[in-house]
């Protein structure tokens, strides 16, 4: 299945979200807690050595390099370099009948880490992550005893050195490893997968296949379908294929197929909210003329014989969904509107008159504001038929003038007025776009 929604993120994306969480881990690193180490080793001609380390503080824990890149069909690697840690606690020896204590700083340096993230979904279609493999190694640890016998410290120096090295290297990727699943897959499972527009209607984002990893980007494929918040039906046409343009200069890209569109298009006509009835105390006071049968006998003269000076109503519908297509011009649909007149009676019942239809070529403009797709559609020259006639041939000509004041001036506003309110894009929590850019292709 094609998606009807695609999310790239790109080297630079990714660099920017490696930024936040590499700060996040190092604070995290900062809160290790370190165990009491404590054995015994024996010395040639000097016997056994017993030694304790306890009180054990990290100090510090610094992640200067880091780097992120996707593996093609895997995930994510992250790498750390040239990190470094600072920790102090408590020593006390024994060797025979001679004791010692003190205190000690321990200096960690080249520490280096490696994180491959694989990237998954689940049943309801929200992205995963886990930590498939950690590594650590740490080139250099140097550590300085406080206390009076020189000598004696020199012993376990390099015991104390290797089991330090040990113990840190596992504690690292047991903090990474945890971090992943208490801290970034809970962020991931922020993704909206379903989203609430109004009364009517919903959108589906959820994922199509779990996010594919390319040399340049990290991919994501969503459904991007809108939704009857009544009954959640099949949609009776397949997406169409959806590509990116080559470039990848941006950190995030959006891709919206006529897919997209077109199931909102779908939706709302089921339900009913592609209906427009307009009467004459809705139309603008800067328009000097009312919606009555003196004003349209001036084009259908029998109008004032058979329903003399009388308010009428005009409901505007669509037999179909309109649909939208896309291409490098820009967004473009071509509705078919029925036109149905009445005239309003003295008991309030209504009278039908005549029933027109209307086609015109409408543009629409997108953009994006506060993480939603808001719109704006234009209309062209309108073109009207005669569909049926209760009150006797007329030229349907000398209606235009006034079928575009209608169409413009007041259902037109009111369409537009419902998309500045938008749609939302599938934002993780905390996530806000800038410097967006839309472009229009095939």
């Amino acid at each position: 299945t094609h998606p009807g929604f695609k999310v790239r993120i790109t080297q630079a994306g990714l660099n920017y979200a490696r930024e936040h969480a590499v700060a996040a881990l190092e604070e995290e690193l900062s809160q290790l807690r370190l165990p009491d180490i404590s054995g015994d080793f024996r010395v040639p001609n000097v016997g056994k050595v017993y030694y304790e380390l306890s009180s054990l503080k990290l100090r510090s824990f610094h992640l200067p390099d880091s780097s992120i890149f996707p593996v093609p069909n895997v995930g994510l690697q992250v790498t750390i370099s040239n990190a470094f840690a600072e920790v102090d606690g408590d020593w006390r020896v024994k060797v025979y009948f001679i004791r010692d204590h003190g205190s000690f700083d321990l200096k960690v340096e080249d520490l280096y880490i490696r994180i491959s993230l694989t990237l998954g979904s689940d049943a309801s279609g929200k992205p995963t992550a886990d930590a498939s493999d950690c590594s650590t190694h740490i080139s250099n640890i140097r550590i300085y005893f406080s206390g009076k016998f020189g000598w004696l410290y020199n012993l376990f120096h390099s015991v104390i050195e290797s089991t330090f090295r040990r113990i840190l290297e596992s504690k690292v990727c047991e903090n990474v490893v945890s971090s992943v699943h208490s801290e970034l897959q809970p962020y991931l499972q922020t993704l909206p997968v379903t989203a609430r527009i109004d009364a009517m209607a919903g959108i589906d984002y959820s994922l199509v296949a779990p996010p594919a990893a390319t040399a340049q980007s990290l991919d994501a494929d969503l459904k991007g379908e809108f939704f009857s918040l009544a009954h959640h039906s099949s949609v009776p046409f397949p997406p169409p294929p959806l590509a990116f343009p080559p470039d990848h200069d941006r950190m995030v890209y959006f891709g919206a197929s006529s897919y997209f569109f077109n199931t909102a298009s779908l939706v709302y006509h089921a339900a009913g909210a592609l209906v427009f009835e307009l009467t004459d105390s809705m139309i603008p006071k800067g328009l000097d003329f009312h919606l009555n049968t003196s004003i349209f006998s001036a084009f259908i003269p029998q109008l004032e014989k058979m329903y003399p000076d009388m308010l009428m109503k005009l409901r505007l519908s669509t037999p179909a969904a309109p649909f939208l297509s896309i291409g490098p011009e820009g967004l473009s649909l071509r509705p078919v509107v029925d036109i149905q007149a009445y005239a309003i009676l003295p008991s309030s019942s209504l009278a039908p008159l005549f029933l027109l239809n209307m086609v015109s070529n409408v543009s629409a403009t997108i953009d994006v504001k506060s993480g939603n797709i808001v719109g704006n559609l234009t209309v062209g020259r309108l073109r009207l038929s005669l569909k049926h006639s209760d009150v006797g041939p007329f030229q349907v000509r000398m209606l235009q003038s006034m079928m575009n004041i209608f169409a413009s001036g007041i259902l037109l506003p009111r369409l537009n007025d419902r998309l500045k309110q938008g749609f939302p894009l599938p934002l993780p929590d905390r996530i806000q776009l800038s410097n967006v850019i839309l472009q229009s292709h095939q």
